[in-house]
């Protein structure tokens, strides 16, 4: 399967449209369809719908392989870039909204870093493409279990903290005066589904064993301040580390007594030669 054709096709997905991906792609809307046309014939079995332009139920399944197997690759490329790497002088990290305070107890070495802020797969891709030395991610976890990352190349993952999660409420909801609940027990609730800031809903399924945790909400942007906003005002629920939770005015907190969760921040990496990327991954480590 030719990378090049698939990466068109996820192009065309993501746009819903020949002409939008051919832009993107700087293509002419001739060589898009060349593209689709080649991996429809290659795998033997029809992927788009032309009129609306939509995945068919074997485009859909390709999708579900496609975005891993790309960055795969990107993954491979990286690494191999990393073995004739001459030592940095300068330093640049991405980090996810609530990963980022790990930073200030962290001084950043070098001279000038440069400090991307992202949402939690576009964090990680930076880090597994090599556009950036090192990352910092978050999630939830039980006590001392890594996060459940994708299995995206050859990086190194360590633990940086790991804090306590807190429900966060509109002040007057009927749950505020509660010192803990059961996560199960929310599953009806209404929540805000926040992937790249809050802790993500089907993240919450899994961990309390439900199909419910439906979102009422979506907010898609990367202000921890705005999403505790969004729950003061009475657009749902969300979960928080604690110490961000309590930033957040006009809100109620309480604890999960069930599952036993945390939040986790975890610093990734691939090879690192020595230079401040280096200095900075030990102190990280250091400080946990």
């Amino acid at each position: 399967m030719d990378p090049h054709l698939l990466r068109t096709f996820v192009a065309v997905v993501d746009h819903g449209s020949f002409s939008v991906a051919a832009s993107a792609l700087g293509y002419t809307q001739s060589a898009v369809s060349q593209h689709i046309a080649a991996l429809e014939t290659d795998l033997g079995t029809t992927l788009l719908t032309r009129r609306p332009v939509a995945p068919t139920p074997g485009g859909a399944r390709l999708m579900e392989h496609a975005r891993p197997l790309l960055l795969r690759l990107d993954a491979a490329r990286a690494d191999l870039a990393r073995l004739d790497q001459a030592p940095a002088q300068g330093l640049s990290l991405a980090c996810t909204p609530l990963s980022r305070t790990a930073l200030l107890t962290a001084p950043l070495p070098g001279e000038g870093p440069h400090l991307r802020v992202l949402g939690r797969e576009e964090t990680l891709q930076a880090v597994t493409a090599g556009e950036v030395d090192l990352a910092l991610v978050d999630g939830a976890a039980a006590p001392s279990d890594p996060l459940a990352l994708a299995d995206i190349g050859p990086l190194t993952t360590l633990r940086v903290a790991e804090e306590p999660l807190a429900l966060v409420l509109p002040a007057g909801h009927p749950l505020a005066r509660r010192s803990a609940v059961r996560l199960a027990d929310l599953s009806e609730a209404h929540w805000i589904d926040a992937p790249d800031t809050g802790i993500p809903l089907p993240r919450l399924r899994v961990a309390a064993g439900s199909d419910g945790f439906r979102a009422r909400t979506t907010y898609e942007g990367t202000d921890v301040l705005m999403l505790g906003a969004l729950v003061a005002a009475g657009h749902g629920l969300t979960l928080l580390p604690a110490s961000a939770a309590r930033l957040v005015e006009g809100v109620a907190l309480t604890g999960l007594s069930a599952p036993h969760l945390v939040h986790r921040v975890e610093v990734v990496h691939g090879r690192l030669p020595e230079g401040p990327a280096r200095v900075l991954a030990e102190r990280l480590g250091a400080g946990a």
